[in-house]
C-alpha cells in the first residue's frame, strides 16, 4: 500500500537579515564630561576623527541609511539613527563607538530596536476600491472610481518600498518616542474587530495627511523587539509642525482611547563634524 506524500515548501535559509525591509536602532548618548577632560588633546583628536569617518553615511561599509543629531534636553545629547538590512552591521556601528577613544566619553542613554513594515491597516487595492464604494458612494462603472483605483495602484508600490526601506528627509527637526496601544478592560485594542481597527487607522491617517509637505512619518515594528510595540520617528520642516501634528493627531480615537506614549526625543540633524562641534566635543 503507497503511503500518501505529503509536499512542504522549503523552508527558508536561516539568517539574522530581513527577507523585507530594514533593521532599525535608535541610539542616544550623553557626554561625560569629566571623562572628556581626561583626555588629552591628541587622543581628543583621534577620537573625533574616527568618530566623523564612523557616522558618514556616504563611507565604503556604511548601513543602508545613519543620520545624526544633536539633542534638545537633558535626556541626551547626540542621537543616532541606523538602518540596515543586517542588524550586525548596524551594531557595528555602536560597538565601535564603545571601542573609540571617544567610547568613555559617549555613555549610553536610551536605545531603541524595531524593523520596518508595512502596517495591516494599508489597504489593498481591492480593499480601497471597497473604500471608494462604501465612504464616497461610487460606482465601479464611474470612470472617476477606475482613475482612483488606477492611482492608488500605482502609487502603493512606491509607499511600500518607503514604508519598508525609507529615505531619509533632510529637514532639520526629528522626533522620536516609542508607542503602546493599551489593554486597558474599558479600552482594549487587541479586542477590537479588525474592520473597528481599520476605521480608526484610516482616521488616524487621514488626520496625517494634512501635514504632507511639513511632517514626514517612519512607523517602525517593535513587538518582540523592544518594551514598547511600535517607535515613531517624524522630521519636520520646522519645529511648530512636528508640535502641531503630535497634538492634533491625539484627537482621533486611534490615540485618544487607545494609545500610550513613552517618552520623546526632540533633536535637530546636524552633519557628524557640525554634532561635535555643538557638543564641544
Amino acid at each position: 500500500m503507497n503511503r500518501p506524500t505529503h509536499s512542504h515548501a522549503p523552508l527558508p535559509d536561516p539568517t539574522s537579515k530581513l527577507v523585507e525591509g530594514w533593521h532599525c536602532l535608535h541610539l542616544y548618548y550623553r557626554v561625560d564630561q569629566m571623562a572628556l577632560n581626561q583626555l588629552s588633546p591628541s587622543e581628543l583628536a583621534e577620537g573625533r576623527e574616527a568618530l566623523v569617518h564612523l557616522l558618514d553615511p556616504e563611507r565604503p561599509g556604511a548601513p543602508a541609511r545613519l543620520q545624526t543629531s544633536v539633542v534638545s534636553g537633558h535626556k541626551a545629547d547626540l542621537g543616532l539613527m541606523i538602518m540596515d538590512s543586517d542588524p550586525l552591521l548596524i551594531d557595528g556601528v555602536r560597538q565601535a563607538i564603545r571601542a573609540s577613544r571617544l567610547g568613555t566619553v559617549l555613555q549610553p542613554s536610551y536605545s531603541f530596536v524595531s524593523i520596518t513594515e508595512v502596517s495591516e491597516y494599508v489597504p489593498t487595492v481591492e480593499q480601497y476600491g471597497d473604500k471608494l464604494q462604501r465612504s464616497e458612494g461610487m460606482k465601479t462603472d464611474d470612470p472617476a472610481y477606475t482613475a482612483k483605483l488606477n492611482a492608488y495602484g500605482q502609487r502603493l508600490p512606491m509607499m511600500n518600498r518607503q514604508r519598508l526601506c525609507p529615505d531619509f528627509p533632510s529637514w532639520p527637526v526629528t522626533c522620536f518616542y516609542p508607542m503602546n496601544k493599551i489593554r486597558h478592560p474599558l479600552a482594549n485594542w487587541y479586542m477590537e474587530p479588525f474592520s473597528s481597527r481599520s476605521a480608526m487607522m484610516s482616521e488616524h491617517a487621514t488626520s496625517g495627511i494634512k501635514f504632507a509637505g511639513r511632517v514626514s512619518q517612519l512607523i517602525t515594528a517593535s513587538t518582540g523587539y523592544d518594551d514598547w510595540e511600535w517607535g515613531v520617528t517624524l522630521w519636520g520642516r520646522n519645529p511648530e509642525s512636528i508640535k502641531e501634528i503630535v497634538y492634533t493627531m491625539r484627537f482621533d480615537t486611534a490615540s485618544a482611547k487607545y494609545a500610550e506614549f513613552g517618552p520623546f526625543y526632540i533633536s535637530y540633524l546636524k552633519t557628524p563634524v557640525e554634532a561635535l562641534d555643538h557638543l564641544q566635543i
